[in-house]
């Protein structure tokens, strides 16, 4: 799966990483050639006592040296380029196909994982690929090299090369074997916090409400436990890795002293080959050690390439049509037809069979009690969901044969939980429609209700608005997001239960505001307070996701026993009249 992933996005790189590897291959050439001059130094200079010689010699090692800094200065600041490059791709690409995603695999990962996964999963292979630039690259050639190389000084002494580099590569490959899993989990559990994190900022005046500090401050402290213990496991195989290599490498070189130093008293062998041969013996154990610093990254980084693949790979199941139906879908005509909708594995539907109209210059509302399917029947119409069964037409056109982007287009949606983003009144507004002018948002501001608390604002349409909408009440919240849709002038309005912050006077002023710039559009509401709906021109009754009762107030109070218990509820029989 990583090599899959790096494969993809690595592509539009090739000429950088050419010249990555061709600078690593210099570089690793002059480094391989530096101990056989220095042994020549030694063997026939310094024991000659052949000054010029090794200034001659010392010369042309000052010379490789330089071109080999310059060499790594160069492929370390392309390798640098292309990595953050591709940890910017990866990004960008879960981003991307996390914006196609419909609710229900939005719910199917949850936040806190795709957080986790568009960051430091992407954050780990991306140090991987740097690390790969910085050293990989290098270590092969350096390895194949350096045993060439160690070979030309001396035969016999290479034979410790047969027995050194399997005893290190066997001691290293157990303690990789062992870390993998324990990456994942690692992963896992980053995920939990992130989760738990989430609720506690999300959820902070709820939790102080109830006086709960404590308890989610345990509930924190077990997630980063649990993220410590296996993060501390980890660390302690890491830990064996780099003393192992150390041990190989000084057993090493204490082995070719022996024996090297029996065959110098000999006469077998001089004293600069010996030296050159310990030279390269340390750059091939040099380059195992970079090898294995890599593998102790490619663990953790194959998992995070396994997540940021189950990401890409997951197909959307509201994806936009092969041959999408060429029409402009104007007018707010809407039409649901015998429409069901099941969520994945469960074992009933959560509406069954539901048939709704509505028309422009029409006011469509639906009521129920709580959990019989209102916002579910509401998400429908934008294609949040897509009906099991059945159809949704806007326009005449069922929304399945048009692109998302057309229905989109066409509808202006104030959902249950109004959200705001971080940046100014103005920009929030301006989401609906970004040309819109300063004085059509103080208009739709109006609409709203909401135009005194904005010039309330030392700011006023540039007040800042905190992530969320946090800096705002309840409210205030909803009546901007009101406007927002507003500013949008759609021919198709969908309210989901978006007057239940609002007192009863501000609820009714605004709903007859709206009414001047509905005049030529469908509105379609879903409420629980029947003040909110019971002028509606067409009232449609839900009861555990079927529809029982269709008509006006006056109609449903008369044939609909459902309806007149909700209204019943709320009002006496005198008001209700």
């Amino acid at each position: 799966m990583l090599l899959s992933l790096l494969r993809t996005h690595l592509r539009p790189y090739r000429s950088a990483i050419t010249v990555i590897v061709v600078l690593q291959f210099v570089q690793t050439l002059a480094n391989l050639y530096l101990p056989g001059l220095n042994a020549d130094i030694i063997d026939n200079g310094i024991v000659k006592g052949d000054t010029d010689y090794i200034l001659e010699v010392g010369g042309m090692m000052l010379g490789v040296t330089v071109l080999q800094v310059v060499c790594t200065i160069v492929a370390v600041y392309f390798g640098a380029r292309t990595a953050m490059a591709l940890g910017r791709d990866l990004r960008t690409a879960v981003f991307a196909r996390v914006q196609t995603f419909a609710a229900r695999e939005v719910a199917e990962f949850g936040a806190p994982t795709l957080i986790t996964r568009s960051t430091n999963d992407v954050q780990q292979v991306q140090m991987l690929v740097l690390m790969t630039f910085t050293f990989m690259v290098a270590a092969p050639i350096m390895c194949v090299g350096g045993i060439v190389m160690a070979l030309r000084q001396d035969v016999e002494l290479s034979g410790l090369i047969v027995v050194i580099i399997p005893v290190l590569v066997i001691s290293v490959g157990l303690v990789i074997a062992r870390m993998r899993p324990l990456f994942r989990t690692m992963q896992t559990r980053l995920d939990g916090i992130n989760r738990v994190l989430r609720e506690q900022i999300m959820g902070i005046r709820v939790i102080r409400a109830f006086v709960k500090e404590e308890y989610e401050g345990e509930r924190f402290d077990e997630a980063n436990v649990l993220y410590r213990d296996v993060a501390i496991a980890t660390g302690r195989l890491m830990a064996l890795m780099f003393p192992i290599v150390m041990l190989v490498m000084n057993v090493s070189s204490v082995a070719v002293i022996w024996f090297g130093g029996h065959r110098v008293a000999s006469g077998d062998l001089q004293v600069g080959t010996m030296t050159a041969f310990l030279a390269y013996l340390i750059q091939i154990l040099m380059s195992v050690m970079m090898a294995t610093f890599m593998f102790m990254l490619v663990p953790r980084a194959e998992v995070a390439a396994e997540r940021i693949s189950e990401v890409l790979d997951t197909e959307p199941s509201i994806s936009p049509p092969d041959e999408p139906v060429e029409r402009t879908l104007s007018g707010g005509y809407v039409d649901i037809v015998d429409a069901s909708y099941a969520y994945p594995g469960a074992e009933e539907p959560v509406l069954h069979n539901v048939e709704l109209i509505a028309r422009p210059g029409e006011t469509t509302a639906i009521i129920g009690s709580t959990g019989s399917g209102k916002s579910t029947l509401l998400s429908l119409i934008p294609r949040l969901f897509d009906a099991t069964s059945g159809e949704v037409r806007v326009g005449g056109v069922d929304v399945r044969d048009v692109r998302p982007d057309d229905v989109w287009a066409h509808i202006g949606l104030v959902p249950q939980r109004p959200y705001l983003f971080t940046g100014t009144v103005a920009s929030n507004l301006r989401y609906g429609r970004t040309d819109a002018t300063d004085d059509e948002l103080w208009e739709a501001l109006d609409i709203a209700q909401a135009r005194d608390f904005v010039e309330a604002m030392p700011e006023g349409l540039d007040a800042p608005i905190a992530q969320g909408g946090t800096n705002v009440s309840g409210g205030q919240r909803q009546r901007l997001a009101i406007a927002r849709a507003i500013v949008k002038r759609p021919s198709l309005y969908l309210f989901d239960d978006s007057f239940s912050a609002l007192d009863y006077a501000t609820d009714a002023a605004l709903r007859r505001a709206l009414a001047s710039i509905t005049a030529g559009s469908a509105v379609i509401v879903v409420a629980q307070r029947v003040s909110t709906i019971r002028a509606a021109h067409r009232i449609v009754v839900l009861e555990e996701g079927r529809v029982v009762g269709t008509g006006t107030h006056g109609e449903l109070m008369e044939g609909c026993e459902t309806y007149r218990e909700i209204v019943l509820s709320q009002l006496t029989e005198e008001e209700a009249a």
